[in-house]
């Protein structure tokens, strides 16, 4: 059964590294540990000299890095004609983007503007849709695409706002794609992972507040890591679940599970 995590010169695009603390990073570190060939994308200059940097403190390498900007169909189209003419085959596509105005995450969600929401919908939810779409044409036998979700999108919490319905969107969006993909077995999943640290979370006003929720109602007492975030999303992304598509896979100490 260990063989098939051993994921050696497979090739899986990992889309939303912003530093060190993003989940998107957690999960190339665990792909690097299974000795995958990765590309990253990234959408502004100052992401890519982020990205640049960690490879180069972790004496990391890259098979490619491509400007990708989630938000424009041909920026997209682009960037995967480029990684399909490289490498071919994608073995798997990690989506970890989202976003919304921060002045939609301030005020009572009545208050949600229009064009708040349908930001927060293209570039959190869409963008997956649209991801897929461009991936497609390159994706191997038996790949997988991989996203982020959260808590908010089930549940109404407080701060979460306009994103949680941008999660549910997402949720919805993963059980769709599982249909259409799935007659070419590719698979598509999503992890709803705990609060981490990351540069997004820093835009919920209540997210100490989710942390310390966590630590004391959660089965294992504890908040989760960007490590078991990355080697579940890896899980999610090897033959080991084969079988399992449209499925939304928390990690989050058994939070989910408390009424």
């Amino acid at each position: 059964m260990n063989d098939l995590l051993k994921l050696e010169n497979k090739v899986f695009v990992v889309m939303g590294v912003a530093n060190e603390r993003s989940l998107a990073w957690g999960v190339a570190k665990s792909l690097y540990e299974a000795g995958a060939r990765i590309v990253f994308t990234y959408r502004k200059e100052r992401s890519l000299s982020k990205i640049n940097k960690l490879l180069a403190d972790q004496n990391l390498a890259a098979e490619m890095v491509v400007q990708c900007d989630v938000s424009d169909d041909e920026s997209l189209n682009q960037a995967f004609a480029q990684i399909g003419e490289k490498v071919k085959h994608i073995h798997g596509v990690v989506h970890s983007i989202a976003f919304a105005h921060g002045e939609d995450l301030k005020g009572d969600f009545i208050e949600t503007t229009r064009s708040g929401y349908a930001f927060s919908q293209d570039t959190s939810a869409y963008s997956l849709i649209a991801v897929a779409r461009e991936a497609q044409p390159f994706l191997a036998n038996g790949a997988s695409i991989v996203t982020m979700s959260a808590l908010g999108a089930e549940r109404a919490l407080e701060g979460y706002k306009v994103m949680g319905v941008a999660k549910a969107a997402l949720e919805s969006a993963v059980k769709y794609l599982a249909l259409d993909l799935g007659r070419e077995n590719v698979r598509v999943n999503a992890i709803s992972a705990g609060p981490i640290r990351t540069l997004a979370a820093k835009g919920i006003p209540t997210f100490n507040q989710m942390l310390h929720d966590i630590e004391a109602k959660a089965p294992l007492k504890r908040n989760v890591t960007q490590e078991e975030v990355g080697d579940m999303t890896i899980t999610l992304l090897s033959p080991l679940s084969r079988g399992v598509t449209g499925e939304v896979v928390h990690v989050d100490s058994g939070y989910h599970i408390m009424g």
